[in-house]
């Protein structure tokens, strides 16, 4: 597996081939990820987002001026929780100085706190305890995706993508960005079907795979011998 991550790594970075190891690719199934959770908290837990908190931000203005489909409460809790998660992974980010460590030890949790979250679906638990444990895990992937910091990743926001894909000179950026707006898409679309017709511990559940693997995959990265 690791030759093939390095393989790909290389290809989204031909100019600095090795220089941010496995981690591009794996962002890119991260990114997939997002576009998943994000399907089953606004469709499935009453229009609220765990990932993207701009628009939470917005979510909870429209609810406080008045709009009953939206619940100012689930965005306040999102946003909430979200920090929270985000605070966790930056003061734990100085105790781990290797990066491929740390993101592995932060995206295992993450797949654990959807784990949970797919099981607490499957009792039937409130759906305010699934936003918070959809958004605290989406808030230690911001944190080491931030900490990592590879160029036109981010895992969950793409304005800046898009602005970078009409704004500059065709190139390897232009490459990375469309596969981040495309991995977002695709798991967006996969998220939707499987909530829509299938319910949310089904769409939930190839997010848990995704992340077990890509967690599983960084590890594996760090163990193998340079």
């Amino acid at each position: 597996m690791e030759s093939l991550l390095d393989r790909a790594a290389a290809r989204l970075f031909p100019d600095h081939a090795g220089h941010h190891g496995v981690l591009p690719p794996l962002l890119v199934v991260l990114t997939l990820v997002t576009g998943l959770v994000d399907a089953v908290s606004y469709l499935g837990l009453g229009r609220v987002f765990v990932a993207n908190m701009t628009g939470n931000v917005v979510f909870l203005g429209f609810a406080l001026a008045g709009d009953h489909q939206l619940s100012a409460t689930a965005s306040l809790l999102a946003g909430g929780v979200f920090v929270v998660g985000a605070l966790i992974g930056g003061r734990l980010a100085p105790r781990v100085p290797d990066d491929v460590r740390l993101f592995a030890t932060l995206v295992g949790v993450h797949a654990a706190l959807v784990a949970v979250a797919l099981v607490g679906d499957l009792v039937e638990v409130s759906r305010y305890v699934l936003i918070g444990l959809l958004a605290l895990g989406m808030g230690l992937q911001n944190a080491v995706v931030r900490k990592i910091a590879v160029p036109d990743f981010t895992t969950t926001v793409l304005t800046l993508t898009l602005t970078g894909i009409a704004a500059d000179r065709p190139g390897p950026a232009t490459v990375r960005r469309l596969i981040s707006v495309a991995a977002m898409f695709c798991g967006a679309l996969a998220g939707g079907l499987l909530q829509i017709h299938q319910g949310t511990a089904w769409a939930l559940a190839p997010a848990v795979v995704l992340l077990a693997a890509v967690a599983l995959a960084a590890v594996r990265s760090v163990a193998k011998p340079a």
